[in-house]
């Protein structure tokens, strides 16, 4: 039989979502926006990601 691991718990830091991307606002010379990968200095991208998607506004 297999054997199933508990699931880990959500950071609260991040809710859920340890590697995000932010748009810098400015434009790559080929007209592509700049952005930027930040990582959750809690967790360290050990969360898991959450299976449905959504957006946070403000902290």
């Amino acid at each position: 039989m297999p054997q199933h691991t508990p699931p880990r718990p959500i950071c609260g830091h991040c809710d859920g979502f340890p590697t995000v991307t932010i748009t810098t606002g400015t434009r790559t010379p080929d007209g592509q926006r700049k952005t930027i990968t930040a990582h959750c200095p809690a967790c360290h991208t050990t969360t898991p990601a959450r299976a449905h998607a959504h957006t946070r506004i403000g902290a």
